[in-house]
């Protein structure tokens, strides 16, 4: 077979995958070729997908490789996506993605704890826009649900690992601790409330 065919079936393999995309390994076990054989024919594609004018191109996000919209047409997109009922996440919501992030897997009621409120509505939001999902259940009395950030998340905020996340400040002074915290919730807020 051809390198063309190869990346012709490559990338209709990722179009069929979506958001899920598909690893190195899997591309390779469907076209019964070697790793470094399969990441040559990605490479290939990438280029082809720079080089002509395209609306798509060939990204890998979270492990994964993924067809995805170029940048430079994010506000055309924008447009498209953008409805009168959408909305950003509120506070309580980003607080409560931040939690998650980074104490994930995180029991509702450890959520709570470090919030000192309820956070089902939080929780619900987060769940409906895909940011966060149920990861198993803790050992314990009634084995609560735990919660864990999505491939989704990783996505959106343009990661590869959770361990990409900034790291956070170390703090012994408990107002200090909250004066950071308020910090850390209006850094997040700035940069990714207007999640859609």
């Amino acid at each position: 077979m051809e390198m063309n065919d190869y990346k012709a079936i490559v990338e209709g393999l990722l179009f069929a995958a979506g958001d899920e995309g598909l690893s190195l390994q899997q591309i390779a076990l469907v076209l019964e070729i070697s790793e470094e054989q399969t990441l040559q024919i990605i490479e290939e594609l990438k280029k082809d997908c720079q080089q002509v004018c395209r609306g798509i191109e060939v990204n890998e996000m979270a492990g994964t490789f993924q067809l995805t919209t170029k940048k430079e047409h994010a506000p055309y997109l924008k447009k498209l996506v953008e409805s009168p009922g959408s909305s950003s996440l509120s506070q309580a919501a980003l607080e409560t993605l931040a939690i998650i992030a980074y104490r994930q897997p995180i029991t509702r009621a450890e959520i709570e704890e470090i919030r000192g409120v309820k956070s089902d509505k939080p929780l619900q939001t987060l769940i409906a826009k895909a940011l966060i999902k149920e990861v198993g259940r803790a050992e314990g009395t009634g084995r609560p649900i735990l919660y864990g950030t999505t491939k989704e998340f990783l996505d959106y905020f343009g990661l590869k690992t959770i361990e990409e996340l900034p790291p956070l400040p170390e703090m012994s002074d408990e107002q200090e601790v909250e004066r950071e915290a308020d910090l850390f919730f209006e850094k997040f807020e700035e940069n990714f409330g207007e999640l859609k």
